[in-house]
């Protein structure tokens, strides 16, 4: 049942996600401003590139 192995993972890259938030949060406006501009080139590389690592 890979389902329930993929869930886990899910919810630890979720957790692993949110803790990331927090702490860019934590920061002033212009480092949070560039701390998401780096997520969300992070995210888009792993949405176009995730087919490729499977």
């Amino acid at each position: 049942m890979t389902g329930s192995d993929d869930t886990g993972a899910t919810t630890h890259e979720t957790d692993a996600l949110l803790s990331r938030l927090l702490v860019i949060e934590d920061q002033t406006l212009d480092a949070r401003a560039e701390a998401y501009a780096h997520l969300h080139e992070q995210l888009q590389s792993e949405l176009e590139g995730g087919d490729t690592h499977r």
